[in-house]
């Protein structure tokens, strides 16, 4: 016999609202779409994507043979929903797809792993931007974009390339006086070895040349990388993220490697009319292409466009 046991945590159950048993039976099972309130958000993504044409927009179509993959519609809708909750890794949207409801009910139980996710992303950029020109032309229709007045600014987002693996050359001429420095400092450590005759020294003796030979073949990598830099186009190069650049920050000494985003956005409803991505790390050269975009998204002839200093600073 097997006995369930049921913590309450000191409590009874008496007195308090009572959930179902997990281990019921429903001999009728309950319609998925019964969680879904006519009201959720996830219910305008379902009609919104069905309603556009996307093979127009630059979606593949479905191939003529192999394996069928899943619709860029179905993608589409799981992609738009991770952005409206701020859940944008595709780890993530992977996981969600598999226990969220509302995912569940939108995408009908389909749950592509997190591969198939980041490479929809990246192979439909082009694309995903069409949509987002629909949605704008959407709004404008149901009267949620004015057009008169929109701010624009940029944000720094962060790559995943580290700041060790993006060089400039600056930062290789300090990262070759710090190899520099410490080359020195072990060859004194080892001057030092060499005049002890005991075993232990001779152990040390032959670490420490060890970690010279690594220095020395750091600084020859290095010389290869400098000669790179200064072939490059903008003399950086960013080994993970090739298309990242170093960016200044407010702190002191807390610059990034990542992305410049540029938006402009609506004074009246506070959505997004136009947005760049960008690998410049200033604003300066950027109002005039975004009051542009945001004129043809809005679709008036005069725009005022309100931006801060850092679009004016030289």
């Amino acid at each position: 016999m097997i006995v369930y046991l049921q913590l309450s945590g000191g409590f009874g159950m008496a007195g308090f609202i009572e959930g179902k048993d997990r281990r019921e039976q429903l001999f009728l099972p309950e319609c998925l779409d019964d969680y879904v309130t006519e009201d959720n958000p996830a219910r305008v993504v379902d009609v919104f994507i069905d309603e556009l044409d996307l093979r127009a927009m630059g979606f593949a179509a479905a191939a003529a043979t192999g394996r069928p993959g899943y619709s860029p519609a179905t993608m589409l809708k799981l992609y738009l929903y991770g952005y409206l909750n701020q859940v944008q890794s595709s780890r993530r949207l992977e996981r969600e797809a598999g226990r969220n409801v509302e995912l569940m009910w939108l995408m009908g139980k389909l749950a592509p792993d997190f591969k198939t996710i980041a490479d929809f992303r990246r192979d439909n950029g082009e694309a995903i931007r069409a949509v987002c020109r629909q949605f704008v032309l959407l709004c404008r229709k149901i009267g949620l974009i004015a057009g008169g007045t929109v701010a624009v600014d940029g944000s720094r987002f962060k790559a995943v390339n580290t700041r060790d693996k993006n060089f400039t050359p600056g930062a290789i001429r300090r990262r070759m006086e710090q190899v520099d420095a410490s080359i020195e400092r072990y060859l004194g450590m080892l001057d030092t070895a060499d005049r002890q005759e005991d075993d232990v020294a001779q152990m040390r003796v032959s670490r420490l040349k060890e970690r010279l030979d690594s220095l020395r073949r750091q600084m020859r990598e290095l010389q290869a990388m400098e000669q790179a830099v200064q072939d490059a186009p903008d003399r950086q190069i960013s080994l993970t993220d090739s298309d990242a650049r170093a960016m200044a920050t407010s702190g002191k000494g807390t610059g990034m490697v990542g992305y410049n985003v540029q938006a402009a956005v609506d004074a009246e409803h506070h959505l997004i009319v136009a947005h760049e991505v960008t690998n410049v790390g200033h604003d300066r050269s950027q109002l005039a292409n975004m009051a542009q975009q945001a004129k043809e998204a809005t679709g008036v002839e005069e725009l005022t466009v309100l931006a801060d200093r850092g679009y004016f600073l030289r």
